[in-house]
């Protein structure tokens, strides 16, 4: 079945029992049992799979939950809070005095800070590793994890996966990845043997900006250690953000392809312009992760880089003002386009000098890509404007 139409049909369980077309919202702290037995039952049962108590979820969880597990096509998904706290859990469930985990340079900046911050202070050894590195001769015996993010968050490198996933698994260690960016429309990680697949479902699976959730996917046994540090730290997602997003997940399929046909239109047009160093998304034939993209992904979402040639401080921040159809803000994924100062989390310790390029992200959103490009015209205007009255001035001091 189509993954399009497949997003129209699945988490409808509990909707046909009540002659509807969407599951009904279901909230509750409390479950009631019709006897002691049930209940028993319901205790011995995986947790987050059936109703238990309001931490473990409602059917309106559960219909989620069996839906992104479906479309993912893996056995199993835990609904989580946001998407770091997705992130937070399977780090924390394979983290440890004496276990060693591997982590992706490139990955979220709060994923750093957590590993930084919490992880390493408590006992575990994190190691960091560049996405074109041969990880065979970091793995050790102690090694629980590895964890990466595709496309590198801001930089938007690409990983071999299944160099990656081959590497690992012969030592028998599980590769977790935050997939966020492709969603399972476009990057099918379990298919390229990704263990662990992390979605911020705050974003492109609900796509409306509205809420804050996180999806974990995996076969049980995958999920084994992450459902039990969920359970006991309490990282659970609310029944209403998990009906608000099952009302996304039915039309991400043609999201997904509305941003992807906007993302490569504004993006092949900003290279061409003479204020534009660089575009780096890796949908591009020109991007050095292109072949990479291609042999694992299906599609290209709307988030990527540029490399603005130098400017002063000034200057790149009168051209983010500037932008009036590109709100400013720190997600992506919705139904808006946004621009963001990027500065990658492991190169924020250094200075930037003066007149050197900068980077900025973009989220390409639902917006026409015309008048996104004119509003980018615009905008990059003022930085022209800024480098002519640069050279005016050094010919009349010269």
């Amino acid at each position: 079945m189509d993954i399009g139409t497949l997003l129209i049909r699945a988490a409808r369980r509990t909707a046909t029992a009540a002659n509807s077309v969407s599951p009904p919202l279901v909230r509750t702290s409390t479950t009631v049992f019709d006897s002691f037995d049930a209940y028993k039952r319901a205790q011995s049962g995986l947790v987050f799979d059936g109703p238990r108590y309001g931490r473990s979820g409602t059917s309106t969880t559960f219909e989620l939950q069996r839906a992104m597990a479906q479309i993912a096509h893996t056995e199993t998904c835990i609904a989580t809070s946001s998407g770091l706290a997705a992130i937070t859990a399977v780090l924390a469930a394979h983290a440890g005095p004496g276990r060693h985990i591997l982590v992706g340079a490139g990955v979220y900046g709060p994923t750093r800070v957590f590993c930084d911050n919490v992880l390493i202070p408590s006992g575990t050894d994190v190691e960091y590793f560049a996405h074109d590195t041969d990880i065979s001769p970091l793995l050790r015996a102690t090694t629980s994890l590895v964890f990466v993010e595709t496309p590198a968050s801001l930089t938007m490198e690409m990983w071999d996966i299944p160099a990656l996933c081959s590497a690992a698994h012969d030592r028998g260690v599980p590769v977790a990845c935050d997939a966020t960016w492709g969603t399972p429309v476009f990057f099918d990680a379990h298919a390229l043997k990704i263990d662990i697949s992390i979605h911020a479902a705050t974003k492109f699976i609900n796509g409306h900006s509205d809420l804050m959730l996180g999806l974990v996917t995996g076969t049980l046994d995958a999920l084994a250690g992450v459902r039990t540090y969920c359970d006991r730290s309490g990282t659970h997602a609310a029944p209403d953000t998990c009906w608000l997003t099952l009302r996304g997940l039915r039309t991400l399929a043609v999201r997904m392809e509305h941003h992807q046909r906007s993302a490569l239109t504004v993006a092949q047009w900003l290279q061409s312009q003479p204020e534009v160093q660089r575009v780096l998304f890796p949908a591009l034939d020109t991007d050095p992760g292109h072949k990479l993209w291609q042999s694992q992904f299906s599609g290209a979402a709307g988030p990527f880089t540029v490399e603005l040639a130098p400017c002063s401080e000034e200057a790149f921040t009168r051209f983010i003002d500037a932008l009036s159809l590109f709100s400013i803000g720190t997600s992506w994924g919705g139904f808006e386009s946004l621009v963001m100062p990027a500065v990658p989390h492991h190169l924020r310790a250094l200075a930037t000098p003066a007149n050197t390029p900068r980077l900025i992200r973009f989220h390409i959103g639902l917006e026409s890509p015309q008048d996104l490009c004119d509003d980018l015209a615009a905008a990059l205007a003022v930085i022209q404007g800024d480098r002519d009255t640069g050279e005016q001035l050094q010919e009349t001091n010269g």
